[in-house]
């Protein structure tokens, strides 16, 4: 089926704005509203947008606008949940922006809703998932290329950020404004990539740092390790508080090593496997020899964000699959709390997560938190929404 969808975006700030210009070169879309309770977040978009879509303060107005299809959720965390759910109570597919909720326990509830609704097409913005580079690397553990992984070690710390980054709104890295630091703002992409890649560990053991290199009440700096299974480990470094940092992903697999950094894959590949050299090699130090190779990665000239939208407008007109389906939201984000919950309470966590244990954590420390009740409460009439 041809055609356009006619999309709405919640949320005209840094995301919002961004994602309203990406539309303009979308095919398969169409730019019809915009929502924000602040009217002068629309000025943040160009002219020839403003021109083109209707502007609402309300949802209630936004969802009922003629013709209006499907939603991008661009709004503060602790949102997402109940504007999804009124976009499928009001008709409407919709693409939520990361993570799909705060906790795991929010999240189940949004996916336990999105049963009800199985004519909607529900999508999240994984969009690094539509990376050549990642792509690749899935294919090879999928295809069995690898062999059985044995280690992965994935050091991100080039989420960089500054204090006027978090002082620029009252609601930024605290319990009760946003939920948590570097895991449930800048990390949700490599969690959720993690978990796409290499499944679920059963055991996660961390250390979280609360505001090592900032004044904020959230963690900045997380070291986790990670057991799974089939016995294969994990580490998963990330801090906000390192320049120039590095993301760096290594992977130890029977049939070699793969070292995924800068968007190329370098894949020393042995000849024999691993556990086959250590059983029959006649001397003692014998490593298998290896072949040197880059892996050749094709080129994506489309944007990311615009790859997944494209993706669920398709899913809209014909059916095409998904590249982010919701109900997958929930795998980084409850392995993020199980992260954040052991580096608390500095014991390890099995999964799956209690997520009503970590759901009444999490209502502690925002109950202590610097942005209090009050802010959150009234929270329709600050400017959350235009600052995300």
């Amino acid at each position: 089926m041809a055609g356009k969808v006619k999309f709405g975006i919640i949320g005209i700030g840094n995301m919002g704005t961004g994602h309203a210009e990406m539309m303009e070169d979308i095919k398969n879309v169409e730019l019809v509203a915009v929502c924000d309770i602040k009217p002068k977040a629309f000025d943040h978009l160009p002219e020839k947008i403003r021109e083109k879509v209707v502007c609402y303060t309300e949802t209630e107005k936004f969802f009922k606008h003629e013709g209006l299809e499907a939603v991008l959720i661009a709004v503060p965390h602790y949102f997402h949940v109940d504007l999804a759910i009124a976009a499928m109570e009001n008709g409407k597919h919709f693409i939520v922006e990361k993570p799909i909720s705060v906790h795991k326990a929010e999240a189940q509830r949004l996916i336990d809703e999105a049963a009800k609704y199985p004519h909607l097409v529900r999508s999240a913005m994984f969009n690094q998932r539509t990376l050549p580079a990642h792509r690749k690397l899935k294919a090879m553990i999928d295809n069995g290329e690898l062999g059985k992984i044995n280690r992965v070690n994935w050091i991100i710390t080039d989420w960089f950020r500054t204090q006027r980054y978090y002082d620029s709104g009252d609601w930024r890295a605290t319990w009760a404004g946003e939920g948590g630091g570097v895991l449930l703002n800048q990390c949700p992409h490599q969690l959720d990539l993690m978990q796409w890649l290499f499944g679920m560990p059963v055991l996660v053991s961390a250390q979280a740092k609360i505001g090592k290199y900032h004044d904020i009440e959230v963690e900045d700096e997380v070291n986790a390790y990670l057991e799974y299974a089939d016995g294969c480990v994990g580490n998963f470094i990330t801090s906000t508080g390192e320049a120039p940092g590095t993301n760096r992903l290594e992977i130890t697999a029977e049939r070699g090593r793969v070292i995924l950094e800068n968007g190329t894959i370098n894949f020393l590949r042995n000849e024999i496997e691993t556990s086959v050299q250590i059983r029959e090699a006649t001397v003692g130090f014998k490593k298998p020899d290896t072949w040197d190779c880059t892996v050749s990665i094709p080129h994506e000239p489309r944007p990311q964000h615009a790859v997944i939208v494209e993706n669920v407008a398709n899913a809209i007109l014909n059916g095409e699959k998904l590249i982010a389906p919701v109900e997958e939201g929930i795998r980084g984000l409850e392995l993020g709390n199980a992260m954040l919950m052991s580096g608390l309470t500095k014991t390890p966590v099995e999964l799956p997560l209690d997520a009503a244990k970590y759901a009444e954590m999490l209502a502690g420390l925002a109950a202590n938190s610097r942005f209090g009740k009050k802010e959150v409460k009234e929270a329709g009439k600050t400017d959350m929404s235009t600052t995300y």
